[in-house]
């Protein structure tokens, strides 16, 4: 059953209120074959320019995957942060643009949190700069979010997509202006983003004859290895890791030093570089729920609006 919300713009013009409707809807998008597909729909009969009755397109959400970048948290920002000539500058990317965006913070001191409402405030401004790109998707910036939470800044696209790498991904990329320090104060430089984890293979393989505290190297299957990457071994009871050097192939990994604690059975036991985790994970999604995804569709509608009149 379709939805009429209403929206104001609250600040400049708290008369004018708007109406967006939420809705689920079975459509037939092209390239599924003629196959059905449940959509949310977001759709409005309100302008984005009211003097050229401007349209604003409707959204039909298939996909939930937002992209994000994330501080690392290493760096103590107490509960306030002063924002100085010297540290003032970070430069952003949403979704693929075609080049940098760069937002230039007012000096002043900001408690964390009023300090994410004051980036989110300026990357949603950026498609309206006169060194905008008329190629990028506008609505990756002006629907971004910023939040600070337990001691971390986060960045998410405006946008949903289907994909966190290729072409056509929801990503955010981070990065600093010359000699600026802002970058590295927020502790972006250690950060993390979706797209980074997305395109981070986990590599494993069959341990293929068996091995144990005698053993000096383990035999597998077959895994592009070099000599000093840390490899994890178990049994899914027993986890073990050790350095592979020198002497090491893509079916032989050779122990560094000391030697296996535990005994592994052939083709009952695994080796994985780095540590252990599923080959298959994904990025965190950001809207993990329905109602996440209502608001940031609300939102979205909401925010190309002429409350004007």
């Amino acid at each position: 059953m379709a939805r009429n919300i209403t929206v104001y713009d609250l600040d400049l013009y708290p008369d004018n209120n708007k109406t967006v409707t939420v809705d689920q809807q079975s459509v037939v998008p092209v390239g599924y074959a003629g196959d059905e597909q449940w959509v949310l729909s977001f759709t409005t009969n309100a302008y984005s320019d009211n003097t050229t009755n401007t349209a604003i397109q409707d959204i039909y959400v298939r996909e939930m995957r937002t992209g994000w970048y994330k501080s690392s948290g290493l760096v103590d920002v107490g509960d306030s942060i002063t924002i100085d000539g010297s540290s003032k500058t970070l430069g952003i990317n949403i979704d693929n643009s075609s080049g940098w965006y760069y937002v230039e913070l007012t000096e002043d001191t900001y408690g964390p949190n009023s300090l994410a409402t004051h980036i989110e405030d300026l990357i949603r401004v950026i498609p309206d700069s006169y060194l905008w790109n008329s190629n990028d998707d506008s609505l990756a910036y002006k629907n971004a979010q910023v939040e600070y939470n337990e001691g971390k800044f986060k960045i998410i696209s405006g946008n949903v997509s289907e994909f966190y790498t290729g072409a056509n991904r929801s990503s955010v990329e981070v990065t600093y202006s010359g000699s600026d320090t802002l970058y590295y104060d927020l502790g972006f430089d250690l950060g993390l983003g979706s797209y980074g984890v997305a395109n981070t293979s986990v590599r494993e393989s069959l341990v293929t004859a068996n091995c144990g505290p005698s053993s000096t190297a383990v035999s597998i299957e077959t895994m592009t290895v070099t000599s000093g990457d840390p490899i994890a071994i178990t049994d899914g009871s027993n986890i073990e890791y050790f350095i592979a050097q020198g002497g090491t192939t893509s079916t032989s990994l050779v122990i560094a030093s000391g030697t296996l604690t535990n005994s592994y059975t052939a083709n009952n036991a695994k080796v994985q570089k780095l540590r252990m985790q599923d080959p298959d994970q994904k990025p965190v999604m950001y809207h993990d729920n329905v109602d996440s995804i209502m608001r940031w569709g609300i939102m979205s509608v909401t925010n190309q609006i002429d409350f004007s009149s």
